[in-house]
């Protein structure tokens, strides 16, 4: 007895081989071996997403299977044609080239290369957004760290009968000889002497404006009056009594308010804003630059009172140098006035030295810089950041383009004292009150 289906008891071995996949012409199919096979590419055939129909029922005829690749219309073992679609492994519809649901390439079915190339335009993009910000907060940390470090001191508020302002921005400049901070050693090195408490050894109005800079030295053995005033500390009123002074007495009286308000009586201009710097401050300001490059004049400079020993020609100056060159007089033909001239000439060169890309770019030199002129700078309580950097800028345009620079004109002296050209002195403050073109020359 033969349990096989009628359809397989006589099959002998070889037809049962030749129908398995090889293009038998028999209809009859192994059932446990029937598979139903995916047709991929075939528009219209099938369900969604190009599959194909199903297995034909029991008893149908077997699929045709795909030829190898160069096999077109052959069937793959020589048995003839195996593919009714006469394609070839190498066009077929997807088999190799992975995608999933047919669909041509690029279409909905298809995968991401994962070697595909960055997105640069994206990374750009967030490289900058960073950068940007980066700059943002060491900008606004850097404006709050050295806002922090002024030392908002001088009380304008406290100056009475002050005269109308005008347009542009008057800064009351002074050098002060304090030796405030400094050890034995230093004081010697600085050739300050001990001299207690702190007087002025330099003045100057700064003038910033629409017309250019305009720098003008008040020298300390100015012939002045010293007006009533209110004491900064006391509160009281001292009355004037018209007694003339020289001018650095001024500060050594009542501090910076007096001086401010015997500048504005004996001018008639006023004075926005107050910047204090002592020996000490001055001195670490040159070094933490790295020193200023300046040109000794012909015949070069020695005073054994300031410490100056300074050869003719082109060299650098370190603090302690700069310090000597500012304060020398005695072993100058004008003395103070000729003093006045070097003090803006160095002040001019040090501003255009650290206003340098190699400084301003280099957070090395730029911070100590900074901290070394915050820290012993004194202004007033309604200086901010901006005021001392368009003084700065302003300074370093003295000697450059529209900017000048000059001392308060004289008309003679009176024993020790130096008198000013009273109508000169009229046309100066006029012309700085309007912000115009300063025409009148100094000695």
């Amino acid at each position: 007895m033969n349990d096989w289906p009628d359809a397989w008891a006589d099959d002998s071995r070889d037809n049962r081989d030749n129908r398995y996949g090889r293009g038998s012409a028999n209809t009859q199919p192994e059932g446990a071996r029937v598979m139903r096979q995916v047709q991929r590419g075939q528009g219209g055939q099938g369900g969604p997403y190009g599959q194909a129909p199903t297995a034909p029922p029991y008893g149908g005829g077997v699929p045709q299977q795909q030829p190898y690749a160069g096999d077109q219309g052959q069937d793959p073992y020589g048995n003839g044609n195996g593919n009714s679609h006469g394609n070839s492994y190498g066009n077929d519809s997807g088999y190799n080239t992975g995608q999933v649901y047919g669909g041509g390439s690029g279409g909905p079915g298809s995968m991401r290369n994962p070697g595909a190339a960055p997105d640069w335009r994206k990374r750009i993009k967030w490289t900058a957004i960073a950068v940007v910000t980066g700059l943002v907060v060491v900008s606004v940390g850097t404006y709050f760290w050295a806002d922090s470090k002024l030392n908002r001191q001088v009380d304008l508020s406290k100056v009475i009968d002050r005269p109308d302002g005008g347009s542009g921005t008057n800064y009351l400049i002074v050098g002060s000889d304090s030796r405030e901070g400094m050890s034995s050693a230093e004081k010697k090195a600085l050739h300050t002497g001990s001299a207690e408490g702190k007087r002025t050894d330099s003045m100057m109005i700064l003038h910033t404006g629409d017309n250019g800079p305009t720098l003008v030295s008040l020298p300390r053995d100015s012939d002045v009056e010293i007006p009533t005033f209110v004491g900064s500390e006391s509160g009281k009123t001292y009355k004037g009594t018209g007694k003339h002074m020289k001018l650095n007495a001024a500060y050594a009286t009542d501090g910076p308010e007096l001086l401010v308000r015997t500048v504005e009586f004996n001018t008639g201009l006023r004075i926005d804003h107050y910047v204090e710097i002592g020996f000490a401050g001055f001195a670490n300001i040159v070094d933490a630059v790295g020193g200023v490059d300046l040109t000794i004049p012909k015949g070069g400079l020695k005073d054994k009172k300031s410490g100056a020993n300074f050869s003719a020609g082109e060299q650098t100056l370190n603090g302690e140098q700069a310090l000597a060159f500012v304060r020398t007089r005695y072993a100058l033909p004008g003395s103070d006035l000729d003093r006045t001239k070097n003090q803006q000439k160095f002040l001019a060169a040090l501003a255009s030295q650290t206003a340098t890309p190699g400084t301003l770019l280099n957070p090395f030199k730029l911070y100590p810089t900074m901290s070394a002129g915050l820290d012993t700078l004194i202004v007033d309580k309604d200086m901010g950041l901006f005021d001392l950097a368009d003084m700065f800028w302003a300074m370093k345009g003295v000697t450059g383009g529209d900017g000048k620079s000059m001392n308060m004109p004289i008309s003679g002296s009176t024993g020790s004292n130096l008198v000013w050209d009273k109508a000169k002195v009229k046309t100066l403050v006029t012309e700085l009150k309007n912000d115009e073109k300063v025409t009148v020359s100094g000695n």
